[in-house]
């Protein structure tokens, strides 16, 4: 802060340097975001040489003056206050056992208090509870009481009329029940009476440190982009440049040897954040060189190779003849109406698009894709007793004796109460149960087998196989998938994946291969709770005794094999109630199969182990996932990590435990704290799930689409891959995409040139980052609703608009208009407008008709005069325009496309 005092060189006051500190009240109140990592972003300023005027011990000293409150999410447990509360005491929905409990409160002088958010349900509870004759007390076991709550020694047995004391019945929402001793309150709320889990109310998501998704996709300066026709490049900033007679901002892109290239925010769509693997930082191109233009050929090339393979089989298929199922029987519906869960839209989606290519006249080959836990498995049982219903056997083929496992518990729970005979082929069963099975799949005596790569065997026959169910077949050898591909020809084949498909990959390749996605967890899904602290025994031993307390079970994970023995032996000294073992990659892989075996079957507690539980494990049980020096996982491996906790109804906890936050770089810290922040289910696909995705496009086209992807970043590889298919639709497969290209709406892309001022004011939004955004937001959108909400918000945010800000938004809804009347590009100048046709080689647009009409509606427009013109290969209609302003002539040229369009 400056103060002008002495006079300096020039004569003039020199400023002299106060703390802002003096300038506030001494009633204020301060908050201190994370003192720690102050005093290291402090430290680093001095060691490299910043001037600093006051040191930050004095900084300190000065704040210990005013109120202050500090927010410290590296903070250990030291920091933690004990309030001696316990949780709401367990009824398992007993009103009996809650009047009992309610008395027993009351005749301690508690005020019992009971609710919902529900006025109906409180009212339904409170006629339960008068109408419940009172119990006897019953003797508790100290075990249900973790807060002491009733360890005072005046315990005294109520009697009925104890329990006159009134309860309070509230519709104030509460997540969770309470006992707080010190203020004798107990509170019981209804959802967790039943044992229900409570919905989350939808909230607006606050802003935070990590990396948000407007954040990702957000352009700072120093930041590497990729243009659709330059290549990877540097973004500098947005500045204003003069074009013609008005003035525009433009975005500023450094290239390699010094090379600068200022693009027209009319053209921001053709500009991407460049994205790639994480850590993984790109080679700038250079301006005029034919590399670019040689990577993107080579690219789609490659891209064509595999895509044209991809829809010749698909196209194959469609051609072979393959059983019909019949529609669904009373036992399908019945045994579906049973499923514990609600159906998310995804899955219900999923199932009718099984069914409908299981009812077809040829073989399915439906590729499923989701997160473990999100109804993947629940599919493959609705298709598989679908089978059995049509009298055919189903195999269930998957890459672990684990997965194996777990899946031949799910079918028999599932189907358990249906004449189904299911068994399961693994090195767990002896030879002898491996040959009776056998035995029976080849007489038709058993309906579903599932086994791992085991199943591929010349010994393993069936008698009728219709359905075949493949769960992560990217992970299958090379043999096992030259046998997979002889088996899916004629036998409908419904393949399982976990590893996230991207969005646009899903849209390119519709109709090259049958996908389903599915992107919504369960309904009563809860967030995962994840907490970031400093490594400390204390928060081990109570995350670990608070799960097992409630029945479950907790993964720990580290960074390395080496320690794994000692941290083993340390974390069992913690807390010697629990049973721990140890499992990791360099074991033998029988040892490490019976030490997950012996976990899913609860012989044990808590497993500290490596990142090989990244993936392929799902165990319902486990609730609570420790990682320990999470500093050393990528963004994308803790969000995997932590998403093998949460797969019940139970809430679910994520302990990442760091060392000292100043022995920490800070890119570390906004990685921890994205993923703090990043809670809400699917928020992963921002940005951890990005080497996922990336992860996914290789199992779908091939391992060396990775290489594409690192030379020109995910965005510009999915737009390759999208205008490759697209191609290949309309040209080579033609005939097998017919009836597809006839439903497809019309899409062309308008851009639009103006000699007119029409920008957002540096003044008016300051932030060079969100004025980008909303360029961005504003050329994106594909309807005037869409661009009329975007101004309504902006002038919400930042207040009314002046007129370059309203010419913008008309000029942005001139484009939709004229995407949608068939116009590529559309010039306003001076006194003239043009309206550049479509090329020559858009054979839809010259041989259907639309220009036909358009020309005739030409010819009926009187004012102003019209005219049809070309140079070289562009063909455009120019009017004068009357208006010499620049909203007049925006309105003029509305006018008169609406009236070419017709």
């Amino acid at each position: 802060m400056n103060r002008s005092t002495n006079p300096g060189t020039d004569g003039q006051p020199a400023p002299e340097r106060v703390p802002l500190l003096s300038y506030f009240a001494q009633e204020a109140a301060l908050l201190l975001e994370d003192p720690a990592l102050m005093r290291k972003e402090f430290d680093e300023l001095e060691a490299e040489g910043v001037p600093t005027d006051f040191p930050f011990d004095t900084v300190l000293q000065q704040l210990s003056a005013f109120i202050r409150y500090e927010h410290a999410p590296f903070s250990g447990a030291a920091a933690d206050v004990d309030f001696h509360a316990g949780s709401q005491p367990s009824v398992n929905g007993s009103i009996k056992v809650l009047k009992q409990k309610a008395a027993e409160f009351s005749a301690k002088g508690f005020d019992v208090i009971i609710t919902s958010d529900r006025k109906e349900e409180l009212e339904r509870i409170q006629d339960l509870i008068e109408e419940e004759e009172m119990p006897e007390p019953e003797e508790r076991d100290p075990d249900e009481d973790p807060a002491g709550t009733f360890d005072d020694a005046d315990d005294v047995a109520p009697s009925s009329e104890a329990f006159l004391a009134p309860v309070i019945y509230s519709t104030e929402a509460f997540h969770s029940g309470f006992v707080l001793p010190s203020a004798k309150i107990a509170l019981f709320t209804e959802h967790e009476i039943f044992n229900r889990i409570k919905a989350r109310a939808e909230r607006k998501r606050k802003r935070f440190k990590g990396i948000s998704a407007k954040e990702l996709h957000a352009l700072r300066k120093g930041d590497f982009v990729t243009h659709v026709d330059h290549g990877i490049g540097r973004f500098l900033g947005l500045e204003k440049i003069r074009v013609g007679n008005a003035e525009q901002e433009v975005a500023k892109l450094e290239y390699a040897e010094k090379g600068t290239l200022f693009v027209n925010l009319n053209y921001i769509t053709r500009i991407q954040k460049y994205s790639s693997a994480e850590g993984h930082e790109p080679k700038l191109n250079k301006l005029g060189s034919p590399d670019w233009e040689k990577l993107k050929a080579r690219t789609k090339k490659k891209i064509k190779d595999i895509a044209r393979d991809l829809i010749k089989l698909y196209a194959k298929r469609k051609m072979e003849p393959g059983f019909a199922f019949q529609p669904d029987t009373h036992w399908q519906k019945e045994m579906e109406a049973s499923f514990m869960y609600e159906d998310t839209p995804d899955q219900a989606r999923t199932t009718v698009e099984m069914k409908a290519d299981m009812e077809s006249p040829h073989p399915m080959d439906r590729l499923v894709c989701g997160d473990v836990g999100f109804g993947k498995t629940e599919i493959a049982v609705r298709a598989a007793f679908k089978a059995v219903m049509n009298g055919k056997q189903v195999g269930v083929l998957v890459p672990t004796t684990i997965l194996a496992q777990q899946h031949f518990n799910t079918f028999s729970d599932r189907l358990g109460r249906y004449p189904v005979r299911i068994a399961l082929l693994s090195r767990f069963k002896s030879a002898k149960e491996i040959k009776e099975a056998l035995h029976k799949l080849e007489a038709g005596e058993l309906d579903i087998i599932i086994g791992t790569h085991r199943l591929l065997s010349k010994d393993v026959k069936f008698k009728d196989l219709g359905l075949l169910v493949i769960d992560e077949e990217q992970r299958f050898g090379v043999s096992a998938k030259e046998k997979l591909r002889a088996m899916k020809v004629s036998v409908d084949t419904l393949t399982l994946t976990a590893t996230p498909i991207p969005r646009t990959l899903h849209f390119s390749l519709m109709g090259a291969r049958d996908l389903s996605v599915i992107n919504t967890p369960p309904r009563n899904r809860l967030p995962i709770r994840t907490e970031i602290a400093a490594f400390d025994t204390r928060i081990i031993r109570e995350a670990v005794i608070h799960e097992i307390r409630r029945g479950g079970q907790v993964f720990i994970v580290t960074d390395k094999v080496s320690n794994i023995e000692d941290l083993l032996a340390s974390f069992a000294g913690a807390v010697p109630e629990a049973r721990f073992r140890h499992a990791h990659g360099q074991m033998e892989g029988h040892e490490l199969e019976q030490v997950m075996i012996d976990f899913l079957q609860r012989k044990f507690d808590v497993l500290v182990t490596t990142k090989i539980v990244e993936s392929g494990v799902d165990i319902p049980s486990v609730n609570t996932i420790i990682i320990n020096r999470a500093d050393k996982f990528g963004l994308a491996e803790l969000y995997q990590l932590r998403g093998r906790v949460g797969r019940s109804n139970q809430q679910a906890f994520a302990y990442l435990l760091v060392p000292p936050i100043n022995l920490l770089p800070k890119q570390t810290l906004r990685r921890l704290q994205a993923i703090e922040e990043f809670t809400e289910l699917g928020s992963g696909l921002n940005l951890a799930m990005r080497d996922l995705e990336i992860r996914g496009a290789g199992n779908m086209l091939g391992g060396e689409q990775s290489g594409f992807i690192m030379e020109m970043g995910f965005e510009m590889y999915t737009k390759i891959l999208e205008d490759a298919v697209a191609e290949l639709k309309e040209q080579e497969f033609a005939e097998v995409f017919a009836a597809a290209a006839e439903t497809k709406p019309r899409v062309i892309e308008t851009q639009v040139d103006a000699d007119i001022e029409a920008y957002i004011p540096e003044f008016y939004v300051e932030s060079d980052t969100e004025r980008l955004d909303l360029y961005r937001r504003l050329y994106a959108a594909s309807s005037e609703k869409a661009v009329d909400e975007l101004k309504a918000e902006l002038v919400d945010r930042f207040g009314a608009a002046m007129e370059e800000v309203d010419d913008l938004f008309a000029l942005a809804n001139l484009r939709v208009l004229g995407s949608r009347s068939n116009i590529r590009k559309i010039e306003i100048g001076k006194r003239t407008l043009r309206l550049f046709l479509p090329l020559e080689d858009d054979k839809q647009f010259y041989e259907s008709g639309i220009f036909t009409a358009m020309m005739a509606n030409v010819s009926a427009i009187t004012a102003p005069a019209v005219q049809l013109k070309q140079e070289g290969r562009n063909l455009f209609l120019q009017a004068f325009l009357k208006d010499a302003e620049g909203s007049g002539r925006i309105a003029e040229a509305a006018a008169l496309i609406r009236s070419i369009a017709g």
